[in-house]
Formats: C-alpha cells, sequence, structure tokens
C-alpha cells in the first residue's frame, strides 16, 4: 500500500487586505500545486453544477475536468473567456450537476481507496451549505463506510444577504458538532482556514484517519483582524490552537465579559468590544472559536479524564474506531477559557445559538447565547445580522447585560 503523501502544516505565507475563506479554498488548492506538488496530484474535487461559484476556477484551469474520453473546449481560443472546461482522462475535477446525493456517495467511494487498492486519494467534495442537509444520510452512511473525505459547505449562513433567504444555512454548525467520524471547522480568517485545511488533508487516507467538514463564508474580512504572530514560536502556538479549536483573540486583564464567536462574525464580536469599551467601560475578552466539535470533544474529554475509575458514562468520544474519535484535547479548553478568567460570556455565530452554548459549562459562568433561528431574509448584511440580533450592536447590548 502507498502511503498518503504528508502536507506541509503551513504555507508560511501572509494573508493581507480583504479576503473570504471561500476564496481562500480557491488559493489553497493552487498553492498545493506549487509547493506540495506530490499532495496535489492525490486531490479530486467534486462539485453539484457550482464550481464556478465556489472558488474553483483557479484549480480547474490548473488541472482540468476529468472525462472517459478527450473532449474539445469550443472556447479555448476565446481571449474573454477565464474558465476554461479542458475534459480529459487526465483531470482532477469531477463535475456532477445539481446531484448532491451523488456527490457525498463518490467521496465515500473516491475516499475508501486507500483501503480498497492501497493508493490513497484526497477528494474534496464542495457544495452549497444549505444542501448538506440534503446529502446527509448517505454522506453519513459513506463515513461510516469508511471513506475519508472533506465536504466543504460554501456560501453558508445568513451572511449571504444577496441570494435570498433559501441558500441560506442556519442548522449546519449543528451537524457539524454531532456528526460521528468526521471533524468540523469554521474559521473566521484566511489564516486559519488553510491551517486546519492542511490539517484535515493530512488525516486522509490512513488507517487512523478521519473526514472533515468546513462551512466557509463569502463574506470578505480584513484579514488584519487576525493579529497572526509574526514571531515564529507564537505563530506556531496560534496554528496549534486554531487547529485545535480556537484561541484568545483579544485579552483583557480586567474582562467582565468573554464574547466567544466562530465564523463570519468575528467582526462583529471584536466591534461590540470595542463599543462596550466606548459606552459602558466594560472591558470584554474575545475568543475566537474555528471548531465547535473539537472543542465540545475537548469538553467531554475532560470530563472523562475527571471521572471516578469505572465512571464513565460512555460519552467522553473515545470509544469510537473512526480517526475522529478522542480527537479534542482538554488543554485547549484551559489555554482559552482559564478558570481564572471565568467571567460571563456571550456567545455567537451565524447559524443556530445553540452550537455553542456548551462554551459555558467549561467554567459555569452565566451566558446568552445569540444566533440564527429564523428563516433567512433578503437585504443588506447589515441589516440581516441586525435583524437576527448577531450584528455588533446586539453582541454589545447582551454583554452589557451580562456584566451588569
Amino acid at each position: 500500500a502507498v502511503a498518503a503523501p504528508a502536507p506541509p502544516a503551513d504555507f508560511g505565507r501572509p494573508h493581507n487586505g480583504r479576503s473570504s475563506t471561500q476564496q481562500a479554498l480557491g488559493r489553497l488548492l493552487l498553492d498545493l500545486t506549487r509547493s506540495a506538488p506530490e499532495v496535489a496530484r492525490r486531490v479530486v474535487t467534486v462539485s453539484p453544477d457550482v464550481a464556478s461559484s465556489t472558488n474553483l476556477g483557479g484549480w480547474l484551469n490548473k488541472v482540468g475536468v476529468w472525462s472517459e474520453e478527450e473532449r474539445t473546449d469550443w472556447f479555448a481560443d476565446d481571449a474573454e473567456t477565464v474558465l476554461h472546461w479542458r475534459e480529459g482522462r487526465q483531470g482532477q475535477h469531477l463535475e456532477l450537476g445539481i446531484a448532491e446525493t451523488n456527490l457525498v456517495g463518490l467521496l465515500g467511494e473516491l475516499g475508501a481507496t486507500w483501503s480498497r487498492w492501497g493508493q490513497p486519494l484526497l477528494p474534496i467534495g464542495v457544495l452549497y451549505d444549505p444542501f448538506v442537509n440534503r446529502a446527509l444520510e448517505p454522506w453519513t452512511y459513506g463515513v461510516y463506510a469508511g471513506g475519508q473525505s472533506i465536504l466543504v459547505g460554501t456560501p453558508s449562513g445568513v451572511t449571504l444577504a444577496g441570494e435570498g433567504g433559501a441558500h441560506q444555512s442556519v442548522t449546519t454548525p449543528s451537524i457539524g458538532l454531532e456528526q460521528p467520524g468526521v471533524l468540523a471547522y469554521e474559521p473566521a480568517f484566511s489564516q486559519d482556514f488553510e491551517w486546519c485545511f492542511l490539517h484535515a488533508l493530512s488525516r486522509l487516507g490512513r488507517p487512523d484517519g478521519t473526514s472533515s467538514y468546513f462551512r466557509l463564508s463569502t463574506r470578505p474580512v480584513d484579514q488584519r483582524l487576525a493579529r497572526v504572530p509574526q514571531d515564529p514560536r507564537e505563530r506556531e502556538e496560534r496554528r496549534r490552537q486554531a487547529v485545535a479549536g480556537g484561541y484568545v483573540l483579544r485579552e483583557a486583564d480586567d474582562a467582565a465579559v468573554t464574547i466567544a464567536a466562530m465564523g463570519a462574525v468575528v467582526p462583529e464580536a471584536l466591534a461590540a468590544a470595542d463599543r462596550l469599551v466606548a459606552a459602558h467601560g466594560i472591558r470584554a475578552r474575545v475568543v475566537c472559536v474555528t471548531s465547535a466539535d473539537l472543542l465540545y470533544r475537548a469538553l467531554q474529554n475532560r470530563r472523562h479524564a475527571d471521572a471516578p475509575p469505572g465512571g464513565t458514562d460512555g460519552t467522553d468520544g473515545t470509544d469510537g474506531t473512526d480517526g475522529s474519535a478522542g480527537a479534542g484535547r482538554p488543554d485547549i479548553l484551559a489555554e482559552i477559557l482559564p478558570p481564572e478568567r471565568a467571567v460571563p460570556m456571550v456567545t455567537v455565530l451565524d447559524g443556530h445559538p445553540h452550537t455553542l452554548t456548551f462554551l459555558a459549562t467549561v467554567d459555569r459562568v452565566p451566558v446568552v447565547s445569540l444566533g440564527v433561528s429564523g428563516f433567512g431574509q433578503s437585504g443588506s448584511l447589515e441589516d440581516v445580522l441586525s435583524h437576527h440580533g448577531i450584528d455588533a450592536a446586539a453582541i454589545a447590548a447582551a454583554a452589557a447585560g451580562l456584566a451588569g
């Protein structure tokens, strides 16, 4: 059997300007072809008729589309054509049309080649996030049967205000939290996405491997807000924490409240912290959650470690046979939510609010959980975030109420 090639842990390049995590996906795939070609050669991407709208265009131009026969690209000589649809047996992308169930079925088969034929592939499926629900049962079966792959849901959430309510996912963060055999990530920044996605690739095609799910956004975010450390040791520590589930984005020694935010609304959490100081003189810690899934596993594993001999109730997450079992590291909780800094907490995400509520049980503090519990709406981003109570004003008001 051939071992799956190991991707780098960090490309080591800065992420500047304003960009979205969906854009970061397209850049990462191209970076793989340059920095880790042996890894890129085993990547197979699949999508249900959304390749060009999910930032896979550059990757498609580079690797081509798989087809049983070579087919003529009738637009190859058109200088205005941005996407070149080259089809042949060397292609590494499969386009399925609007067929999410077929997509996840194919992911399961592609993700099992390491055990069936000794040739690991690195399959990545990309679909609009609300349609993860449509594909859930066959995806679950593929994971259960040993298929290891990465499923990317993008765009996601009510942040996709311009496309109307039908494309705004609400429950998928909960699916990521609850799905066995899968590591779930929802990064806010491009650098966090890069680190977490490279880690997810490293977990494919191996006996102790696991699948992953990424919930991404089309919202452009100022990458300076991430405050990625320049010192190599501090940068590696940030990478380690991001991969483990989260990190402290803004510390405050005299904080009266913690704001724990995940995904596209992290900028609102930072803006809310600024409002609290300006309007109330209240200082807040801001925790950037990259994986509610891993933090929940860490909490369960800590509970298991603290239980008396024979006292486990089987909910610690370490009794499975898949590579995601026991993935949560209890020490990450002490690093981002240390007991000596236990204060009331506001949690917020662009998804159902219950997803992050468990974080308050780490130190047993009062909590207000903000999120989306209604259908999506059409409108400006500012109006939609305000409508659902996840804008900076709503976060600051909740935090001020808790801080008293």
